[in-house]
């Protein structure tokens, strides 16, 4: 059982077909067409699509003109480019630890993470929960930082009422495989500020600016773009923003499976003694890109048994994502320990991400609920032998 997929069907292959014959595959106006139809469904009057998540993030970092010598606050429990594209400005991510029950940036240690160097807070809707925007907002506005939301997992979701992506300057939304809708690898922008966007434009179009000419209102179609910022390759092909079009048509419907499919699962697992099911504030709605329990009793060597007992049935699962302060790269840079950001390490250790996808069934679930609940008796009673 895979732990997960996209659904495409004969209107992605229809929508590509007319891509195809259109001889219009860079980046035109099927991209125009998905940034439009992705910025209504979040509320924003503003997106610009990019080649990856990742290079969204990027992308906003550097129109923030974040770099060397800043810092921006980065929760330590997420895919590792939340951190990654900070760094990739020569700013400095700040991984500070999470609330356990949500897996989300804690807002009282960003607080005690603030120094004179913070520019930004880079809170995450890890797994497609919203993070506790209002905490994050108002210790942004007493700083004067701004908020970068990775939304990567979270289209769909809503805070208090309100899409993700416009609580912050600027959101990111990926389209890997994994997310709720899909472009094979796509992300998207979004901000309620104009020259915000303008510089996300410029900078996945490596640095283009309006030819000289456009200034006098005498821009022809042959006159060429200037270049005064360093920009980059991070534009996203028609080819993918049609498959994202069609994506968008099912939004609807693939949310509310997956809800449906929560739901059983809550109701399958809830009550299972040794498992923590997804803590949902009521102030919020999740779109359950991911269905992440943790074991809360044994730690690293539980997880491990559950995960392959799943295996053991060909049932995919995986962590739930990085601790991130524990990777490598941030380990040797600033010296990090696990106890730095404990939240973060004990989710790393703890959680299992198991299937959700598109089309799943009850039998599909009854088996992962049953390979759980097996595996957590074997345990149970090693221990009490």
């Amino acid at each position: 059982m895979e732990l997960a997929f996209p659904k495409f069907d004969e209107r992605e292959r229809e929508l590509i077909g007319q891509c195809l014959e259109s001889r219009w595959v860079t980046q035109g106006p099927m991209v125009r067409r998905f940034e439009e139809l992705f910025a209504a469904r979040q509320r924003v009057p503003f997106s610009a699509a990019a080649s990856s998540g990742t290079a969204a993030l990027h992308l906003a970092v550097l129109a923030l003109g974040i770099g060397p010598g800043d810092e921006v606050i980065v929760p330590a429990y997420t895919w590792v480019s939340s951190a990654h594209c900070v760094e990739y400005a020569g700013a400095k991510a700040v991984l500070v630890d999470i609330d356990l029950s949500t897996y989300n940036l804690d807002p009282q240690a960003a607080a005690a993470a603030i120094t004179p160097r913070t520019r930004a807070i880079l809170p995450v809707h890890l797994f497609g929960l919203p993070a506790e925007m209002d905490s994050i907002r108002n210790l942004a506005e007493k700083h004067n930082l701004a908020v970068i939301e990775d939304a990567a997992c979270a289209v769909g979701s809503e805070y208090q009422g309100s899409p993700l992506g416009g609580l912050g300057d600027v959101g990111c939304f990926s389209f890997h495989p994994r997310k709720i809708i899909s472009t094979g690898e796509g992300g998207m922008v979004t901000t309620r500020d104009a020259g915000l966007a303008d510089r996300v434009r410029s900078l996945r179009n490596i640095g283009a600016g309006a030819p000289r000419e456009a200034a006098a209102g005498q821009a022809r179609p042959y006159h060429l773009s200037t270049f005064d910022v360093l920009g980059y390759n991070l534009r996203m092909s028609d080819i993918l923003a049609a498959v994202g079009v069609a994506q968008m048509e099912k939004l609807d419907n693939l949310l509310a499976e997956r809800r449906g499919l929560a739901q059983r699962y809550d109701a399958l697992l809830g009550e299972m003694d040794g498992v923590a099911i997804p803590a949902v504030p009521a102030d919020c709605s999740m779109n359950y890109q991911s269905y992440v329990v943790r074991v809360t009793r044994g730690g690293l060597a539980t997880r491990n048994h559950l995960m392959d007992a799943l295996v053991e049935r060909n049932i995919a699962s995986r962590p739930g994502t990085h601790a991130v302060h524990r990777l490598g790269y941030y380990v040797q840079k600033y010296h990090l320990r696990p106890e730095d950001c404990p939240n973060a390490a004990r989710a790393e250790d703890e959680t299992i991400s198991i299937p959700l996808f598109p089309g799943m069934t009850s039998k599909n679930q009854d088996l992962v609920a049953e390979t759980i609940q097996q595996a957590l008796g074997r345990v149970q009673d090693k221990g009490a032998a």
